[in-house]
């Protein structure tokens, strides 16, 4: 590889995950010199100084003052100098070989979402919460070849079409709404189950909960900029709720848990997850939230 690769990761509050996942991504089998980390610290309460301590020389910290991971992004892309942009989460555990495989798919593709795997802190005994994660969450593939759009937490793109694409915007689902803007201007996305990574589960329903308010307030924001938008925000607010019982059943025999009490559990996350959201979304609609 002759072309330099900059490795983008937005951090808030999270140093612990943020100097782990660093430290695997200085035993990637890309040599080190061939890779510079850039990581922009979004306001940690903790201050930036204490962010640059735990990270030594391992990595470049900048900071990103506007709040939120797009404008995070934004702030270390611009800090950025390599030609092929790798976007991570300061949560991620990126296998030996991420960086290796995410610049080969790239020969394919002007775009790349890879995979994304939930981990349990206990794999043998998740609990109701990390079951419905690990069998629901970032099902990248399906959103890739059905929705056009990967996430953020494993993305691959030459800066020369971030550059055409444009930034980050803040208050929407910034991931899917920058893919959809690249495939409309002409751009191959394509998923590539190689280049995969870890992502610990959500454990507990005020993470879940916080993660679907999050989500389901940025999806709202860019739905209602589409025609016919508040229809639209109805249909899919219904579809919600009514999907309960499809995606229940599925996840009474998905290969992805291993017991009844698992599956049991899940079932009863998707249900309360999704009564959830489906009341998030009348309340946005509402204006109350």
């Amino acid at each position: 590889m002759n072309q330099l690769l900059s490795v983008i990761i937005p951090h808030y509050n999270d140093v612990d995950n943020l100097v782990r996942c660093i430290a695997m991504l200085q035993r990637q089998s890309v040599g080190t010199d061939r890779f510079e980390i850039v990581v922009a610290d979004n306001n940690s309460p903790i201050g930036i100084g204490a962010v640059r301590f735990a990270v030594g020389d391992s990595a470049r910290v900048i900071e990103a003052p506007e709040q939120g991971a797009g404008p995070a992004r934004n702030a270390a892309v611009a800090a950025s100098r390599g030609e092929i942009l790798a976007f991570i989460d300061s949560d991620c555990r990126p296998q030996p070989d991420w960086l290796e495989r995410g610049i080969a798919a790239l020969t394919n593709a002007d775009v790349v979402g890879g995979r994304v795997d939930i981990v349990a802190a206990d794999p043998a005994r998740p609990n109701p919460i990390e079951a419905f994660e690990k069998a629901t969450a970032f099902p990248i593939r399906d959103y890739v070849e059905r929705k056009s759009f990967a996430v953020t937490a494993n993305l691959f793109v030459t800066r020369a079409v971030f550059d055409k694409v444009g930034t980050f915007r803040s208050t929407v689902a910034e991931d899917m709404d920058w893919c959809r803007r690249a495939v409309a201007l002409g751009y191959r996305l394509v998923y590539a189950d190689d280049v995969a990574m870890a992502h610990p589960a959500r454990a507990t329903w005020a993470e879940l909960s916080r993660k679907w308010r999050r989500t389901t307030a940025e999806t709202f924001a860019l739905t209602m900029e589409r025609p016919g938008g508040r229809g639209r925000w109805i249909a899919q607010c219904v579809l919600v709720l009514v999907s309960i019982a499809p995606h229940g059943a599925k996840l009474l025999v998905t290969p992805k848990l291993a017991g009844a009490g698992a599956r049991a559990g899940a079932v009863a996350t998707l249900a309360r997850i999704r009564w959830f959201r489906f009341t998030q979304g009348l309340a946005l609609l509402a204006g109350r939230n």
